[in-house]
């Protein structure tokens, strides 16, 4: 799928024009972009049909400084109101009780939204979580390390000291797909927006508890990758192993074959789907 094929729309809250994006036919799906990413993410993550040929109507809200929509007073940034813009979103829209994912920052506003407004989701598909419950993981140091630069020196430069720095040097050996990330974010524009949502949404955290997810009662498919060290599989395992309906996938490494990690997304996606209950 691609994001142009899809009607854009807004949802306003506190006074901002959030961007949505809707497919507006078929089988609602409502899936979230990551951090720094935006609807190109999930619309090339997100499979157009199912095997038995129903469309998929892909719905994405470009979260707070994501994308098209404004980022307001920085202060609100959370993974808590992110996730109360995504339920805003399946309350406008009318779709719930609702098949809801999202890769990354969107599976912790997937995870926080079951636990929270159970009421609203069918069943949960949590893609490379980069949080289990605990905030600030260690994995997301990265995406700090690049906020503190960048908040510190004009890009060229930081770029350059990150470049130099240990962590950098441990991503090219172990994740290069997520150092190709992080090098993307000092290109970033506006540079001010960025800075605030590394220094701010990694050190949050779903708010939710262990106890909490174990009380999710819905289908549930969580998907990780090897090679990932912003999107340990050890936070992939750990949730499926915490929710009574969880099943686990392991797909091919983006940084392997990224035709063949789109392949095998979108094969656990459809899977997900067809029967999600």
């Amino acid at each position: 799928m691609t994001a142009d094929r899809l009607q854009r729309g807004t949802l306003r809250r506190d006074g901002l024009d959030l961007a949505v994006h809707d497919a507006l036919t078929g089988l609602a799906f409502v899936f979230q972009h990551g951090l720094c990413g935006s609807v190109a993410q999930t619309a090339e993550a997100c499979p157009e049909t199912l095997d038995d040929g129903r469309a998929v109507r892909l719905l994405t809200l470009e979260c707070r400084g994501h994308g098209a929509s404004p980022l307001g007073e920085p202060t609100q940034l959370s993974i808590a109101t992110l996730a109360d813009d995504v339920a805003a979103l399946i309350e406008q829209t009318g779709v719930g009780p609702v098949d809801l994912g999202g890769i990354s920052m969107g599976a912790a506003i997937a995870l926080r939204l079951a636990v929270r407004r159970p009421e609203l989701v069918r069943s949960l598909v949590l893609v490379r979580p980069a949080w289990v419950t605990e905030p600030a993981p260690d994995n997301g140091r990265p995406n700090l390390e690049v906020g503190d630069w960048l908040s510190r020196m004009q890009p060229e430069r930081a770029l350059a000291a990150f470049e130099a720095s240990a962590t950098a040097r441990r991503l090219a050996q172990v994740a290069p797909d997520n150092l190709a990330s992080l090098r993307g974010f000092f290109a970033r524009e506006p540079i001010a927006e960025t800075v605030e949502l590394l220094s701010r949404i990694p050190a949050d955290g779903p708010g939710v508890s262990d106890e909490q997810v174990r009380a999710i009662r819905v289908p549930v498919t969580v998907i990780g990758h090897e090679a990932d060290a912003i999107h340990p599989m050890a936070h992939a395992r750990a949730l499926a192993a915490l929710m009574p309906h969880a099943r686990l996938v392991t797909i091919t490494p983006k940084a392997v074959d990224k035709a063949a990690y789109l392949h095998d997304l979108h094969a656990a996606l459809r899977q997900h789907l067809r029967s999600p209950v």
